[in-house]
This record gives C-alpha cells, sequence and structure tokens, in this order.
C-alpha cells in the first residue's frame, strides 16, 4: 500500500536526504514537491530540490511548485552560515528543468481537495504555505489525512537561539496558524529527538560512505557543511530531523513512543520569538498534536543506509 504524500521543504542538507527517501521508498507517491522560503536563498533551494531528483535518477518525474519566498509578517531568516549551499558544492546541467506555474500554495489545497482524507504533508520547512493553504481554503486542514512537522522544542533547547527551533523561529506566525487550524499533527521535535535520536556519529557515516554508491556520495557530499557546523557547536556528528519526518510517515513502525501536546508558538516574546510551549496534559489544554518522543534509532538508520545502498544512476553527470 503506498502513501500519498507532498514534501513541503527548503531544501538543504538533510531536506535533500528526506526527499530521497519519499523518491525511493516504494511505498511512497510523492505527488510534488513545495517550496517555501527557509534553509538557503529561494532559488538555490529550489536548485537543490531539482538536484536532488538528478540524484534519484527521477528528473521530470515529480512536479515542483514555487511557494512563498518570505515569512508571512517578517523578513527572511538564511541558515547559510549551517548549510552553505546546500548540496555541498554539488551541481549538474539542469538545462529544461523548471518549476510548474501552478503557486504552492494552491498545489496543496487542490491535491488536498482531489481525494480528500488521502494525501498527508510532511512540513520540514518554515510553516508559510501551510498556514497559507489553511487561510485560502479552510477545508484544506481537514482534507489532509495527515500533517508531519519538523518544528519546534519539546520545552528544549532551541538550534537558532536558545530558546526557538528555526523553522518556527523563521515564521512563528505561521507556525501558531498551523496549530490552531485544525489538521491532525505529528510534531518531530529538534529537542530532545534529534539530538538524542537523530544523529549520526562517525561509524554511521563511515558505513554510508563505505557503501560506494552515488546515493551515498551525493549523502556524504550534501551533509559535509552541516556535520562541520554541528561539531563546531558540540553535536558530534549529523543531524537528521527532516528525514525522520518522512521516515516516521512512511514507516510508522519506526515510532516506539509519541503522546498528545497542546502545542502553541511564541510570536511576541523579545528573548523567545519561536518558542514551543508544549503542554503535556496538566493545564486544562485540549492536545492539538502528537509530540513524538521515542523512535527505532537504529531501525531509522537501517532504513536511510538500505535506501542509500541502492545502485541509483544520476539523471545528469554531476560537476562541482
Amino acid at each position: 500500500m503506498t502513501v500519498p504524500l507532498v514534501i513541503d521543504t527548503d531544501t538543504a542538507q538533510d531536506d535533500c536526504v528526506a526527499l530521497l527517501a519519499a523518491l525511493l521508498d516504494p511505498r511512497a507517491d510523492l505527488r510534488a514537491i513545495t517550496m517555501v522560503a527557509g534553509n538557503v536563498g529561494f532559488d538555490r533551494q529550489v536548485r537543490n530540490a531539482f538536484l536532488t531528483l538528478n540524484a534519484a535518477g527521477r528528473l521530470g518525474e515529480v512536479p515542483v511548485h514555487l511557494g512563498c519566498r518570505r515569512p508571512l509578517v517578517r523578513p527572511w531568516q538564511s541558515a547559510e552560515n549551517v548549510h552553505g549551499d546546500g548540496t555541498g558544492g554539488l551541481d549538474a546541467d539542469l538545462t529544461g528543468c523548471g518549476p510548474e506555474e501552478e503557486h504552492a500554495v494552491d498545489a496543496l489545497v487542490r491535491l488536498a481537495a482531489e481525494r480528500p482524507g488521502e494525501l498527508s504533508v510532511a512540513a520540514i520547512g518554515p510553516l508559510t504555505n501551510i498556514a497559507m493553504a489553511a487561510a485560502k481554503d479552510p477545508a484544506f486542514p481537514g482534507n489532509l489525512r495527515a500533517l508531519y512537522v519538523m518544528g519546534g522544542s519539546n520545552n528544549g533547547r532551541g538550534n537558532i537561539t536558545a530558546a526557538a527551533e528555526f523553522n518556527f523561529y523563521v515564521d512563528p506566525e505561521a507556525a501558531r496558524a498551523v496549530f490552531a487550524a485544525g489538521f491532525a499533527i505529528t510534531v518531530v521535535p529538534w529537542d530532545p529527538l534529534t539530538l538524542r535520536q537523530a544523529v549520526f556519529g562517525d561509524a554511521r557515516l563511515t558505513e554510508i560512505a563505505a557503501l560506494g554508491t552515488p546515493l551515498s556520495r551525493f549523502f556524504t557530499r550534501v551533509c559535509a557543511a552541516t556535520l562541520e557546523f554541528d561539531r563546531r557547536v558540540g553535536i558530534d556528528g549529523t543531524t537528521h530531523p527532516d528525514s525522520l519526518t518522512v521516515a516516521l510517515l512512511l514507516r510508522p513502525e519506526l515510532l516506539r513512543r509519541a503522546a498528545g501536546y497542546h502545542v502553541d508558538v511564541e510570536t511576541a516574546g523579545e528573548l523567545t520569538r519561536g518558542y514551543s510551549a508544549m503542554s503535556w496534559g496538566v493545564h486544562g489544554l485540549a492536545p492539538n498534536a502528537a509530540v513524538v518522543e521515542e523512535v527505532d534509532t537504529d531501525g531509522f538508520f537501517g532504513y536511510l543506509r538500505d535506501l542509500l545502498a541502492r545502485p541509483v544512476p544520476p539523471s545528469r553527470p554531476w560537476t562541482g
């Protein structure tokens, strides 16, 4: 049984790995890639999406839709200091490849309405497109089967400020609106989940590199800049929250524990912009999301390793 899905992404580093999972997993029926302003410059991350399609040997098979180029009310905030260009300098001749004319928000609304209750969305960047789709069509949240959100921390540390995870920090107004809109949301948080259960240290990175496939070489290259940054800030390996989000959507057997929380996002705090307040049931607030607390870490690594072992030739030769 396949899972119809859309990946809403700001393609850089682990977003590329998440796209690979959606492109290569036989359970995935990837209907579209929608682009949202986030990690790196908008045009750069669009190119990174096409480069990832090339890595999977699937150029021309999945439509790419351009979405919101800035947050709802704030200037865009970059993470280029973390990701560089997002693909480690890899490039290819993408002549003839281009995005669809339909805006990402319109595509999300349309795809969800075509078969209500079937489509899932993995939102692995800021939530601007998702908030706009819910504002444009109030039926959109109910038309989705599920919305998987990589974002926030479970009352823990941030990765862009002490208080906030990057995706919620970039567009906190969008994040707050999404949690109030009535989606069936599963949250994959940065802290503690990513920091404890989705970090690949030296042994795992060496195992992936030893595969010697074009996909494993792509993985190593696109993760190199982020690995260097992570080590500088005390994280002993590469972080993979985006690919974990897609893996959990496609392979629910990797989920070990989740709990209902009422999630809200700070929009006005001077020091806490983007902070995700996750109430665990003692404050009289109804849950609006399932927050993942534990996953099968070894199973997740094995899942990605096995996908990267596949001998998929790129559609076009690499440069750079």
